[in-house]
């Protein structure tokens, strides 16, 4: 089995995070995305920075990469005593390639930033598009290509300048699985031949499998804010196989610490905080929840699954599979144990029932398990005409939570009702009510 132990890398130190925190907002009223996180990322190593969306994964490369000023806390580099100071790139998301601009003319950008005379940028920018696989579209312009083509003059780009430390940010998943899969090989092939001018690489990504994949360590980050929750060094040789016992061992202890809970963590917006109306709901629709029911309860699952199994044969990434796993277990469908989704016997009736005694079982559980629903409903019942502002409720909620977990929380009570019967909603007048409502 693989090991998920800490150990300190023998290579030397290239960056020290120390007691970083960052808010959004103006002063200690903004909301916190990063709560004292520190780290040393090494040479000859690739770190993964593994989450859910919110957990400030984006905010920290930025805060390395100098885009952004941590609110406290300081991110320093090593000294180089003989030779140029430490450098950085990076690879985005989505692409950010300039339209009207060749590959080349792309991939030349930071060269042309740091005045590199142009016999040697283009030289130079031409071996880099060669390295990573597009010798022959120099002249394309980005909508000639495909996405991972795209992607990959991103990478060149990000190559062409000799940077010490390449920091990307979940570089891979704006593209389609195969497309991925091979960037990342191809990627991690460069990287252990060393053929590219990088001491370390920081990648960021809510993919379990991608972060075992490619990481020679993976920092799990809490959310809200963002926490390192746990360090896991991955021993296992590369190039790694996703069908050999210890890469899924490893994949599931990974899935279990992040569905586990944490009791003695203090309340705060996030995914299920608090109590009463107090409770973060996640916009997770009832199709959604009725689909994962049926495919836990069906062979070869007939019940019981592995999360990470799940996410594999329905190409679910954490940030799709964790909050209905989570709502199911919020509504006492399904029983979070370990990496595993249990469903309970109410759920594995819901999955053979029909329309009508779904909707039944799913009001039952709302009204029982969902303070807020139980809320909205009990005023409408205490009215004579049965009638309420939406705008009642979303006050309500921003004395407990930020407005935007507060708008997010009434959309998805209010898909949930409505789908229950239990009561209704009209948005061009934003009110509740229980027409049609059973």
């Amino acid at each position: 089995m693989a090991t998920a132990s800490l150990r300190a890398p023998a290579s030397r130190p290239l960056v020290q995070v120390e007691h970083v925190s960052h808010r959004y907002g103006r002063g200690d009223g903004g909301a916190p995305v990063l709560d004292d996180v520190s780290l040393t990322l090494h040479e000859d190593e690739v770190v993964g920075l593994l989450g859910r969306s919110g957990s400030g994964k984006s905010t920290l490369l930025r805060s390395i990469a100098g885009l952004i000023r941590p609110d406290e806390g300081s991110v320093r580099f090593a000294e180089v005593p003989d030779g140029p100071a430490h450098t950085i790139s990076m690879v985005f998301q989505t692409f950010a390639l300039f339209p009207w601009l060749t590959v080349l003319q792309n991939v030349e950008l930071g060269l042309e930033a740091q005045r590199v005379p142009a016999d040697e940028r283009r030289t130079r920018a031409l071996a880099a598009i060669d390295l990573i696989g597009l010798d022959g579209f120099e002249n394309a312009y980005p909508k000639e290509l495909s996405g991972g083509m795209r992607q990959r003059v991103g990478l060149a780009r990000a190559i062409v300048v000799n940077p010490s430390l390449l920091l990307m940010d979940e570089p891979f998943s704006a593209l389609d699985v195969l497309t991925a899969e091979t960037l990342r090989t191809d990627l991690l092939d460069l990287w252990a031949e060393g053929r590219m001018p990088i001491k370390s690489i920081l990648i960021v990504t809510h993919n379990i499998e991608e972060a075992v994949l490619m990481c020679d360590r993976i920092l799990v980050f809490s959310s809200n804010p963002g926490r390192v929750a746990a360090e896991i060094v991955v021993d296992l040789p590369q190039p790694r196989d996703r069908l050999d016992p210890a890469f899924r061992a490893l994949v599931d202890d990974i899935y279990a610490r992040m569905t586990a809970r944490a009791p003695a963590e203090p309340v705060r917006d996030g995914l299920f905080p608090g109590t009463g109306i107090q409770m973060v709901l996640p916009r997770v629709s009832t199709n959604a929840l009725a689909g994962l029911i049926e495919e836990v309860d069906a062979s070869p699952f007939d019940g019981r699954a592995a999360m990470a199994d799940l996410a594999d044969q329905l190409q679910l990434e954490i940030d799709e599979l964790f909050p209905m796993a989570e709502t199911l277990q919020l509504l006492r469908f399904a029983e979070l144990r370990g990496a595993d989704i249990l469903l309970t016997p109410t759920a594995r009736r819901y999955a053979q029932a029909d329309v009508d005694a779904r909707k039944a079982m799913f009001a039952q559980a709302l009204l029982a398990h969902v303070p807020l629903a139980q809320h909205i409903r009990r005023i409408l019942d205490e009215r004579a005409g049965h009638v309420a502002p939406a705008r009642r409720f979303r006050d309500e909620l921003e004395d407990h939570m930020s407005e935007d977990y507060a708008d997010e929380t009434l959309r998805t009570v209010t898909h949930w009702g409505r789908y229950a019967e239990v009561f209704a909603y009209d948005e061009d007048a934003d009110r509740f009510s229980l027409d049609d409502a059973v």
